[in-house]
């Protein structure tokens, strides 16, 4: 695969039409009860009024059970693509150290003695996930899963999915994005997947997952669904992200596995669910995957540097559609025609680019190299269309005035806004 003001106060519901509801789900139950009951009672005048008729006496051979001997030949599309990419996709298992200690009676008594006490720790399976070898190279073979598989691990171990466990390395993670990269030893690795493109994907194409749903014991599991939407916003711990959202059935352990077109091509890596909304209401069929564009230029960069650099502004922001109208007018001081921004919430440090630009707190910043900023997710995608020490155009209105600044990229200090 892999983050809201309203009032609290819930609406008082309209009693007449829940009753109204009530009513109909209540003569239902009804009907079917007296069509069920006159089944019933039609069976047993018939078994009274039949009551002597014997039952067959002999031989048992005529109730024996055959299985057919036709043979269903399974040809489909998405069994052939579970076939070819299975192999691919492993279990991720993250190890943590747990510590124990034991004590001898004087423990009780508060001694000391280092022959009545020991300590030690071992590594445990704190989780469990899953990952696709996508690369091959020479004796190792690497793995793309979700960071928050991995993260807080100790050790990491794969199972194979012929169910052989390798020990793994970390080549690097990124929170941001939710990626990792994983190294093995590749002698037994004989198939890796391909990326597609995830730009070419359309909305009601179906769509599979392979992964191991709570953990190894249901390793290589197959799900099946659609693509729900190409781009959604979502708000995660780490801020906001662009995802693919999918019905086919994601569950934990599923983290980290890959999201298959019915060519066999990785289009996400699948990151995320929604079971409940904010308030707490259940939620089926709402799962999300990282782009398969996203994930390559991730992937590319951890292998090549451990980690992500990204360019930055050095502000915290919010998206304008959480200030209020009257605070866009009298705090702001924005005209009406501007209906999209990124406000800047905080004074931006000296040594920040925002800050050596002049940009000061409660700016509304509308443009980057003159493309619109719809809302802070199209800040940092627009940012990150750069790189550290580029220099780029910013476009944001103070006091109703429309300014425009040149303002050089430097290395982000924060995983959170720019």
């Amino acid at each position: 695969m892999d983050n809201q003001p309203e009032s609290n106060e819930p609406e008082e519901p309209k009693r007449s039409n829940n009753r109204g509801m009530l009513t109909k789900v209540a003569v239902t139950a009804l009907v079917a009860g007296a069509v069920g009951g006159g089944a019933v009672y039609g069976g047993a005048t018939y078994i009274s009024n039949h009551n002597s008729t014997a039952v067959p006496s002999g031989s048992n051979s005529g109730g024996t059970a055959k299985t057919s001997t036709l043979n269903v030949k399974v040809n489909s599309q998405a069994s052939k693509v579970y076939k070819a990419v299975k192999p691919a996709v492993v279990s991720v298992i993250n190890l943590q150290k747990e510590s124990s200690s034991s004590t001898g009676i004087s423990g009780l008594f508060g001694s000391s003695s280092s022959s009545s006490s020991s300590s030690s720790s071992s590594l445990e399976t704190s989780s469990e996930g899953s990952g696709v070898i996508y690369k091959k190279s020479g004796n190792a073979a690497y793995i793309v899963t979700n960071n928050h598989v991995v993260s807080g691990s100790n050790a990491l171990e794969v199972v194979l999915s012929n169910g052989k466990k390798l020990t793994a390395k970390l080549v690097g993670k990124d929170s941001v994005t939710d990626l990792a990269v994983l190294k093995i030893n590749g002698t037994d690795v004989k198939s890796v997947a391909t990326f597609g493109n995830s730009n070419n994907i359309e909305v009601g194409e179906t769509s599979l997952a392979i992964g191991s749903p709570l953990g190894t014991d249901y390793a290589s599991s197959l799900t099946e669904g659609i693509i729900s939407a190409k781009k959604r916003s979502v708000t995660t711990s780490n801020g906001t992200a662009t995802v693919i959202q999918t019905d086919t059935a994601i569950n934990p352990g599923n983290s980290g596995g890959p999201l298959l077109n019915l060519e066999g091509q990785v289009i996400g890596i699948n990151s995320m669910k929604l079971a409940t909304d904010s308030e707490g209401t259940s939620v089926e069929g709402m799962g999300f995957a990282i782009p398969s564009n996203e994930v390559v230029k991730i992937i590319n960069q951890l292998i090549k540097n451990g980690k992500i650099v990204r360019p930055a502004l050095g502000i915290k922001y919010v998206d304008l559609s959480e200030i209020s109208s009257s605070q866009q007018s009298s705090v702001l001081k924005l005209p009406s025609s501007v209906s999209n921004g990124a406000v800047v919430m905080t004074t931006p440090g000296s040594s920040t680019p925002a800050g050596k630009a002049g940009l000061k707190k409660y700016d509304v910043i509308t443009a980057i190299d003159g493309k619109k900023v719809t809302s802070t997710t199209s800040v940092r995608d627009l940012l990150y269309e750069h790189k550290v020490n580029d220099t780029i155009k910013l476009t944001y209105y103070r006091s109703g005035k429309e300014k425009t600044v040149s303002v050089k990229l430097t290395e982000t200090t924060s995983q959170l806004n720019n």
